[in-house]
């Protein structure tokens, strides 16, 4: 098998071309050839060394991809040879609540991930993919599409008429506006960038619900008045702490912020009378199950909706996709070819 590792040091630089043995399965697991393969915020961190944690080393990154079964263990029945399956992040999380995870068990790191041409899963941690998507598509699925998902439709309840406050537009950000569509919610966007509000209102968005943050700064108040006062129900909370004081005075009271990332900063002051005032539920985003991932998956295959791929590159162009997502560069996803 061909991979991109990290071997002996972080960066981007640090990617460099092995050479394993084809992996074997054991019992319980399956062994899938990579179709594609997409990014996340998580990846480049974890790549760049600035991930909250640093793994063991040599590493293979990449949470996301999609590929077909070539090989399949002993007591494997989920799956067969030929089938195209993504991965679970978690890796052993079948269902149920967080507590159901097995935190030793994340692909792209601790374990070896998906910047590789061929990977060995948990069969209990392989998914089935809608079939209306491609390659490219698929792989955006396992983290950006799921955690999204998640938050908004399983443990946010999202319901019809709701209003969705979604800060920028990468991978979580365009999932988010665009399941919030699909369930008759209203979601209303912010970006630094009036091109890329241009293409939000190509999915169904008014321009009247876009905002950009770097012309108006003290943004929760064109929030505000976007919704008589009201203030929105859920917030994608993608900025961390240098967003949060003012995602708080954007949420309606009893309003939902579902905490994603920390693209403005890690630190930050948040009013804690804020939170009392707002009555605000914040719950921490946590990708979400194999069961949740499932039910994920036909929701797509009934609404016919494809993810947002902005850019495929071939995977052996890993750096450079890296790069392209470190400087923002990218609308919704970018995704490598095998």
């Amino acid at each position: 098998m061909k991979a991109l590792a990290l071997t002996d040091g972080y960066g981007i630089n640090a990617l460099h071309p092995i050479e394993r043995d084809d992996p074997t399965p054991g019992p319980d697991e399956i062994i899938v050839r990579t179709r594609a393969a997409s990014l996340n915020f998580r990846d480049l961190e974890i790549v760049s060394g600035t991930f909250f944690t640093r793994f063991p080393l040599p590493l293979i990154p990449l949470s996301d991809g999609v590929g077909h079964v070539i090989a399949v263990g002993e007591n494997v029945s989920r799956v067969c040879v030929g089938d195209r399956v993504a991965g679970t992040f978690w890796q052993r999380w079948d269902g149920g609540d967080f507590r159901n995870a097995d935190t030793r068990r994340m692909l792209g790191g601790p374990i070896d991930g998906w910047l590789a041409d061929t990977i060995r899963l948990d069969a209990g941690g392989s998914v089935l993919v809608p079939r209306h998507l491609s390659d490219a598509e698929a792989a955006t699925l396992p983290c950006a599409g799921l955690t999204a998902w998640h938050c908004l439709i399983e443990t946010g309840n999202l319901q019809p008429g709701e209003t969705v406050l979604v800060q920028g537009t990468g991978g979580v950000a365009m999932f988010a506006v665009q399941f919030a569509l699909m369930a008759g919610a209203r979601p209303i966007v912010l970006s630094s960038s009036d091109a890329k509000l241009e293409r939000v209102q190509t999915l169904g968005v008014p321009e009247s619900d876009t905002v950009n943050y770097r012309v108006t700064p003290d943004w929760y108040e064109a929030v505000l008045a976007r919704t008589d006062g009201r203030g929105v129900d859920h917030v994608i909370e993608v900025g961390g702490g240098g967003t949060l004081q003012r995602s708080l005075k954007a949420l309606r009271v009893g309003g939902q912020i579902h905490l994603i990332g920390y693209l403005a900063g890690r630190d930050g002051g948040v009013n804690p009378l804020e939170i009392f005032a707002r009555k605000a539920v914040i719950r921490p985003a946590s990708v979400g199950s194999r069961g949740s991932f499932e039910a994920m998956n036909r929701a797509l295959a009934v609404h016919g909706l494809h993810p947002i791929v902005d850019q495929v590159l071939p995977w052996q162009e890993a750096p450079d996709a890296f790069r392209a997502l470190e400087a923002g560069a990218v609308f919704g996803k970018v995704a490598l070819a095998f």
